[in-house]
């Protein structure tokens, strides 16, 4: 049974919109707003995650019936095609990036690693920009889908930042970079999906996100501070280290992207802001150092974790990182397009969703109301990121760090005890996500942007933003609403590259917002799992008026390239208004 969808199902579009946004809402007020009281009496917003997720996907399920008129066959397949996506390739990631975590912290490998960071610089704010900004990028242009956030917050954790802000810095980090992540999969995607090839897509995006790769280290570091009671001055200490890190970045990402390098923009950006930074701190050193267990003015926190740096030989330092080298190289090489390609065609098993595929239809205008919506499962299990973290484990464990069975067994069963809970709402958020989209709840939600008229090129990255809360990505927010943003812009005699890269640059900064990846940052970030699933209320709040001001300064600044700066516009041959 084919399934239209309706975007205004109660004949008053203000009611239709609400409801459709009910699940949001209901899920944000449980995560970070619900007042409850914990087993000694202490009063707490926000309730256990998993179950803010279960009683949000029941709300989903029961507007997709009631109201959007979904067959309830239809509605459970999406939301288990959804949850199956939470488990490949989401939880593998980050499953496995814990697993290699795991593997160095039980052979004391990674005390090493910590040291040697530490002998970069012990200041706790510069270590931040390197490793959850620089190094993070990396890992987001190798591989993206949670894996930055999952690595770069053990990492840090390990180094002795609290849980809390570690988990926040890692969010905060993870934006400039990832509309150029895995390998340029959003942006490849939107192009798919919008009909303008992805060079002029990426140069579009490289004139408005260097500007924030500037911005983030600067806006990570006081978050950091103020998050430990420091003031700006504070912050200032550091910006020399902090410019040459964001400033190196963005030059970097704009070249790349101006040459249409979209598959290796953040690979590069990520690789030069780390050799810069390293470099300037090998001549330049902050008049104080702030290190861990310290207070901004000096003082003694008594914090159990603090750290004490120990110096290690050349050939130790190499055995500690190399773990992590083999993690970078092999998520690189396996998200090669001819590796993927050859590794794909040796096995993908790839199966229709029942009661699903090509039944539910987009009906004018986010579609032609003819071609069905696809819903097919691809375990395309040797080229997804986890496996290649995993490989990368499985071969430093062998021939690196050298594991007994004992170790190996104790590593396996660390990790899988610390990923019960969090696969629990990783499956549930994302099924809620994927039965709202193929509802349209998700598409009724896009539409209300679009009735903004002259203001829409501010409003059209806002949807990037809403799509990437929702979806939990970048790409699936592409996927969502590429089409309906290049329909719109030719509505409205607007240039269709500039409003169809705002869908992903504004998407960016919901990056940080979307229960996904706020688990997976709890999981990198806390060892009881109880605990980290309390901290997604706090995380949320901490992270949602940094992803919303951000937001806004995206929007503000595509809708002066549309108005005011039109020559930053990059225009496609043959796409947009009679003019051009």
């Amino acid at each position: 049974m084919q399934y239209f969808q309706n975007y205004n199902p109660t004949g008053n579009i203000y009611l239709s919109t609400f409801l459709a946004a009910l699940p949001i809402i209901v899920l944000l007020y449980l995560l970070a707003l619900h007042p409850h009281k914990d087993k000694e009496g202490n009063k707490h917003l926000g309730i256990f995650a998993p179950y803010a997720a279960i009683i949000a996907a029941l709300v989903a399920f029961a507007v997709c019936i009631l109201m959007m008129k979904m067959p309830p066959v239809m509605a459970v397949s999406a939301f288990l095609y959804g949850a199956l996506n939470g488990l490949f390739p989401i939880g593998w990631i980050v499953f496995s990036a814990i697993f290699l975590y795991n593997t160095t912290l039980i052979t004391g490998k990674f005390e090493i690693l910590k040291d040697s960071v530490a002998g970069l610089t012990p200041d706790k704010r510069l270590q931040a920009i390197l490793i959850a900004y620089g190094f993070g990028a990396f890992m987001e242009g190798a591989c993206g889908f949670g894996t930055p956030v999952a690595v770069c917050g053990a990492i840090m954790v390990g180094l002795g930042f609290r849980p809390m802000t570690a988990a926040v810095i890692c969010l905060i980090a993870n934006t400039a970079p990832v509309a150029f992540g895995a390998i340029g999969v959003p942006i490849i995607t939107l192009s798919q999906v919008s009909g303008i090839p992805d060079a002029y897509i990426s140069m579009m995006a490289g004139r408005q996100l260097p500007f924030f790769s500037i911005i983030v280290p600067f806006w990570l570091v006081a978050t950091m501070v103020f998050m430990d009671k420091g003031k700006w001055s504070d912050v200032w200490e550091v910006w020399p280290a902090t410019l040459v890190c964001g400033a190196s970045f963005a030059l970097a990402q704009f070249f790349s992207s101006q040459m249409g390098w979209t598959m290796i923009v953040d690979i590069m950006a990520g690789i030069v802001s780390m050799i810069c930074t390293v470099f300037f701190l090998k001549v330049w050193k902050p008049k104080r150092i702030v290190g861990h267990g310290q207070s901004y003015d000096g003082k003694d926190t008594g914090v159990t974790n603090k750290y004490e740096h120990v110096q290690h030989t050349s050939g130790e330092v190499i055995q500690a990182w190399l773990p992590w080298a083999f993690l970078a190289v092999a998520v690189f090489i396996i998200g090669l397009n001819d590796v993927k390609v050859y590794l794909n065609s040796l096995f993908n098993p790839t199966w229709a969703v029942p009661n699903l595929h090509n039944l539910s239809i987009h009906t004018p205008p986010v579609g032609t109301g003819k071609a069905g919506m696809a819903a097919k499962y691809s375990w395309n299990f040797l080229t997804m990121g986890g496996t290649g973290i995993m490989v990368a484990a499985v071969l430093s464990g062998l021939f690196v760090l050298k594991l007994s069975a004992a170790e190996w067994k104790k590593s396996f069963t660390m990790t899988i005890v610390r990923m019960k809970v969090p696969f629990t709402v990783i499956c549930t958020v994302l099924g809620l996500g994927y039965m709202t989209r193929y509802a349209g709840t998700d598409a009724i939600l896009g539409l209300a942007f679009t009735k903004t008229g002259s203001a829409y090129p501010f409003f059209a990255s806002m949807l990037g933003w809403l799509g990437v809360f929702l979806t939990g990505s970048d790409t699936s927010s592409n996927a969502m609403f590429g089409n309906l943003q290049r329909i719109t812009a030719d509505q409205l005699g607007l240039n269709p590259v500039l409003i169809v890269t705002a869908n992903s640059t504004g998407g960016v900064m919901g990056k940080m917002i979307d229960a996904q990846s706020i688990v997976v940052s709890t999981v990198a970030c806390y060892e009881d799992h109880h605990e980290g699933m309390n901290a997604v209320g706090p995380i949320f709040r901490a992270v949602f008026w940094h992803s919303l001001a951000l937001a806004i300064l995206l929007s503000a600044l595509v809708w002066l390239q549309a108005y005011v700066f039109t020559g930053m516009q990059v225009w496609a041959p043959g796409i947009g208004p009679a003019a051009h």
